[in-house]
């Protein structure tokens, strides 16, 4: 079973979900899609199976010799990647999306493709929780999309066997939506603000928009007004409170250490047993 841990905002609980599940199961994969800051390992402790390896994307290469300056490759660019400066086209590789449409438009012969590093992929097992498998995702600082490297960590998850947790990066944008695609069932985590339930809305137009079951877990809850309102919103989209996770003091100081906790087990036990039984009935 493929589960995605997303929400609309940062800061709610995601990784702190991910993990006690994780920490719960015998024998399962969490993948660290939150590449711009991965942290999991830092509770996991993983040993690496290797350094890790690159991930590159393609990007046009222009041979200002060939080139004309014809603007066949820059007037067929969605993305405003290529300007023509004088009888010279000029790349600006940040805004590319590696479609390949210059390549294919330009009647000179003058572009070719060549690979640029975005970031590094890395497998392990955890030292502190030895059924734990680990995939983890570092974005090249200065890249200005995490989709591509996103895109490469769900291949090398779809390799995998067994149940497997995606840890997605926070908000709703694009990483969001490439890390939640496809998965299962996701399970939205909010905390009980206005913010938090701002941000939950959004995060359940795109479950919604992607066709995915959905659940909602209440994290820092507060038994009071604020549960109310996210219970409320999630009765009128019909989706399921599947767990409140509330405050807790040690619990924050254990996780400060980077230690999981094993103060909410009964807690992500209860999700499991949820997911589990979502498993049997669409099965």
């Amino acid at each position: 079973m493929l589960i995605s841990i997303a929400s609309g905002k940062g800061g709610t609980g995601k990784t702190t979900l991910a993990l006690l599940l994780a920490a719960s199961h015998s024998n399962i994969t969490l993948v660290d899609c939150d590449v711009e800051e991965p942290n999991c390992h830092l509770f996991l402790q993983p040993t690496w199976q290797d350094p890790g390896y690159e991930v590159t994307v393609t990007i046009p290469h222009i041979d200002s010799a060939l080139c004309n300056g014809c603007g066949a490759c820059s007037a067929v660019c969605l993305f405003n990647a290529i300007a023509i400066t004088g009888k010279t086209a000029l790349l600006f590789d940040e805004l590319c999306h590696s479609c390949g449409g210059c390549l294919l438009a330009c009647r000179q012969q003058a572009i070719s493709e060549e690979p640029k590093t975005i970031g590094t992929l890395m497998t392990g097992t955890s030292v502190a929780h030895p059924g734990v498998h680990v995939v983890s995702g570092t974005l090249k600082i200065g890249t200005p999309s995490a989709v591509p490297l996103i895109k490469k960590m769900r291949q090398e998850t779809a390799k995998l066997a067994g149940d497997v947790l995606l840890d997605c990066p926070p908000g709703t944008s694009c990483s969001m939506v490439t890390a939640v695609k496809n998965s299962d069932f996701c399970l939205l985590v909010t905390e009980p603000t206005p913010f938090g339930r701002h941000d939950l809305e959004l995060a359940m137009n795109i479950t919604r928009l992607l066709q995915i079951p959905t659940g909602v877990v209440i994290n820092k809850s507060d038994t009071a007004s604020g549960d109310e309102s996210i219970e409320a919103l999630c009765d009128s989209r019909r989706i399921p409170v599947l767990a409140k996770i509330p405050h807790s003091l040690s619990f924050a100081e254990q996780y400060a250490a980077g230690c999981i906790p094993n103060e909410f087990q009964t807690i992500a036990a209860a999700i499991w047993r949820q997911l589990t039984s979502e498993r049997s009935t669409e099965a």
